[in-house]
């Protein structure tokens, strides 16, 4: 798929969050542009914001059945059940849950379909999601399901401009994390990564972080490392991956910064964001690595207290709309 023929897709997520409102303020005054881009969610919303910023109307709002071809531009597509919802920015409600899973099932439908040449989503709330119907713990989780695919089968990658992390397991209560690990999902992220990397003209290791501090302290502090990262590090270089580890995830990410790896593959959620975040929060993208289309978000949630503040900023937006141009180029 190219541009020119199909679009690119945004969800715009919970209407009530920050989504809506850095819509308007990246492609109401900076367009990425002569490529189409089909907004998705309730106009209702957009509007307000619109109007409260004083843009010009920036979209022409489009039928399913217009989608295709499109010339360059912004369009507004309102899935069927996102019309008459209680829009209440900065204030959580199940109307947004609504509003972000009628979003997502139809980006998927439009994808699935042909419409569209890949998917930027913009944050949505877990809570009035599950409220609405969704049972999902994230998009990541969603967007798996859809395309027929196990969550173990995606992996969660972030980049910023001097660190890329990759997950092995997600949103997983922490408790979880041990028995979720297995040399073959650890495989599967190395060898997603990998080819993400490669897609991108990125050369060097990918570090492993151990699951335990100090990598374990060869079965002193757990015997994950020996039983599980180990061997997957050992099958992936046999299988020709440039790869290194067990590393301790307290140094890891500071050798990484330093250029001496091109990614980091995480075991947990919290031990590859926390240290991506603390440096790069707000200008970093999200990309589900195994998906059969491109799929890229925003490396922050809903911001309720910051809509229409003019705190939030766009630049995670932007550089997700941008990597999911390049990345379907």
């Amino acid at each position: 798929m190219v541009f020119g023929q199909h679009p690119l897709l945004v969800t715009l997520g919970d209407p009530n969050g920050l989504g809506p409102e850095l819509a308007c303020r990246f492609f109401g005054t900076a367009p990425p542009g002569d490529i189409p881009v089909v907004l998705l969610g309730p106009g209702e919303a957009l509007e307000l914001h619109r109007k409260r910023l004083g843009l010009s109307l920036f979209w022409e709002e489009i039928r399913e059945e217009e989608m295709d071809p499109l010339s360059g531009g912004i369009y507004l597509f309102q899935p069927s059940g996102t019309e008459g919802l209680r829009i209440t920015p900065g204030r959580p409600g199940p109307d947004g849950g609504r509003a972000a899973g009628r979003s997502l099932d139809a980006a998927c439908r439009l994808l699935k379909a042909g419409l569209g040449a890949g998917l930027v989503t913009c944050p949505l709330d877990k809570a009035t999601l599950k409220e609405a119907g969704y049972d999902f713990p994230g998009h990541t989780e969603y967007l798996a399901h859809s395309f027929g695919l196990e969550s173990e089968d995606v992996c969660m990658h972030l980049a910023s401009p001097q660190l890329r992390v990759s997950l092995v397991t997600t949103h997983l209560p922490l408790m979880r994390v041990p028995a979720a690990l297995s040399r073959e999902r650890i495989l599967r992220c190395l060898r997603l990564t990998r080819d993400h990397l490669n897609r991108l003209g990125v050369s060097g290791p990918i570090a492993v972080c151990g699951l335990n501090p100090h990598a374990g302290e060869k079965g002193l502090l757990g015997g994950e490392e020996e039983r599980i990262v180990q061997p997957a590090v050992v099958e992936a270089e046999e299988q020709g991956l440039e790869v290194s580890g067990p590393h301790p995830g307290d140094t890891v990410f500071y050798s990484a910064l330093r250029g001496e790896f091109a990614a980091v593959l995480a075991m947990y959620h919290d031990q590859g964001l926390a240290p991506l975040k603390a440096l790069y929060f707000g200008s970093s993208v999200n990309i589900t690595l195994g998906l059969p289309q491109v799929r890229t978000s925003v490396d922050h949630g809903t911001g309720y207290d910051l809509v229409g503040s003019g705190r939030a900023g766009v630049r995670s937006l932007s550089a997700a709309v941008h990597m999911a141009v390049r990345l379907v180029q």
